[in-house]
């Protein structure tokens, strides 16, 4: 019994260990990682009561059921963490979201595979290998679709917008309808997204990437050069200050000055995460800065007493997309 059970769980964790060593920057912490596998874990374990209740209360046969209504349970279930995770600006990019989503479902799997061997407890080592090389990996790269695609969507919004998560939920859902419907047999079934599944996440991680340098290299050098005009008293000639001289109308003095110190802050911590990102990427830890959390607080200090409508007003130059939000925690975590 031992044997079967770790032929169906194996392969989602060491597809999931695959992903992290993918991982260049080495943006998430192992703890969010077994946060993320436990969050997952709990969604199994709500989604198989549920299933059992629902099933009989909707008077379908078992076939309908797990074509129609299950996905659509499980999907929404596996999704709320990472949803949470978007909603708190804690992913950075689409290889992070990939990394979160295959975790939630690496969970999902393992807790449905323990209640399928309280059910079947003497199962071919066929059933197995179909639960951990296919159906496993379909927990884990349908949790891993929806995360890209909510990911991608919020790219270039710096609000967390419920209407961008259904795409990638109604994409994860009628994935997992479709395995559900065994079009060709099992095994085939399992052959074949044991083949395709790592060849798209391994070119959806390289893309990923090479958007995460780009990312990196356009972000700081707009930093630097928003920093030397600064210090250099040249803010004047720059759009960023035409634009705040316009806003001398609207508001007063003090404001202005808050403003200022604001864009100012950003971009020294725009430049200290995305140098963290580097030295990460060179196989390096950075140090922890003493100065740093007095430097988070008062950015959240500014934005208060700038207020929300002034905010809004430096909008063209705060908070562009939820990566400008993101590096922000990634700076606050990197102090704990």
């Amino acid at each position: 019994m031992v044997i079967p059970f770790v032929v169906s769980v194996l392969p989602v964790f060491l597809f999931l260990g695959a992903l992290l060593l993918l991982d260049s920057y080495k943006l998430i912490p192992m703890q969010a990682i077994l946060i993320a596998v436990a969050a997952g874990a709990v969604a199994g374990a709500v989604s198989y009561p549920l299933n059992i209740w629902l099933h009989p209360a909707l008077g379908m046969d078992l076939r309908r059921y797990t074509i129609l209504v299950a996905p659509l349970l499980e999907e929404i279930l596996k999704s709320i963490y990472i949803v949470w995770l978007l909603r708190r600006n804690k992913v950075g990019f689409v290889v992070d979201a990939a990394t979160y989503g295959f975790a939630v479902g690496t969970g999902f799997a393992f807790v449905e595979n323990v209640f399928s061997l309280q059910i079947h407890p003497n199962p071919t080592i066929w059933t197995w290998i179909v639960r951990g090389f296919g159906t496993a990996l379909m927990h884990g790269g349908t949790s891993a679709i929806f995360a890209m695609i909510a990911r991608t969507l919020h790219n270039r919004s710096a609000v967390f917008r419920p209407a961008l998560i259904l795409p990638g939920l109604v994409v994860a859902i009628v994935l997992h309808s479709l395995y559900n419907q065994f079009l060709v047999s099992p095994l085939l079934a399992t052959a074949f997204i044991l083949l395709v599944f790592p060849y798209i996440t391994t070119f959806l991680f390289k893309r990923s990437e090479r958007e995460t340098k780009s990312w990196l290299g356009t972000g700081f050098d707009t930093d630097q050069e928003l920093l030397r005009v600064m210090k250099a008293g040249q803010l004047s000639d720059t759009p960023v200050g035409r634009y705040l001289k316009d806003l001398r109308a609207t508001y007063p003095p003090e404001v202005i000055v808050d403003m200022m110190g604001l864009l100012r802050l950003r971009a020294e911590l725009g430049i200290k995460a995305k140098g963290i990102l580097l030295m990460r990427e060179a196989g390096f830890q950075a140090d922890p800065d003493p100065s740093l959390q007095a430097k988070l607080e008062e950015v959240n200090y500014l934005e208060k007493s700038i207020g929300k409508t002034g905010m809004r007003a430096l909008k063209p130059f705060v908070d562009k997309s939820s990566q400008d939000l993101w590096q922000l925690n990634l700076l606050d975590g990197s102090q704990r």
